[in-house]
């Protein structure tokens, strides 16, 4: 996983909210959408960042919340 942030993955036909490096899941939830809002939540109050995993893994999405170490320019 990448580093600093929450990242949802899939768990076996569940969901899950897990921070960078843990390796305990925060949270386990029924769909992706329920843990990609706690996610967010999560990542808002860190100021962290939030990476959506999709079924096979590897990450389709991903949020920055807080200072975006590597702004867009222009």
């Amino acid at each position: 996983m990448a580093s600093k942030g929450q990242h949802v993955v899939p768990n076996g036909g569940k969901w899950s909210v897990r921070r960078a490096g843990a390796e305990r899941a925060s949270g386990t939830y029924s769909t992706q959408r329920e843990a990609i809002e706690k996610a967010r939540e999560i990542a808002k109050n860190q100021g962290t960042e939030l990476y959506i995993h999709g079924r096979d893994g590897r990450i389709r999405e991903r949020s920055t919340f807080g200072k975006d170490p590597h702004p867009p320019k222009g």
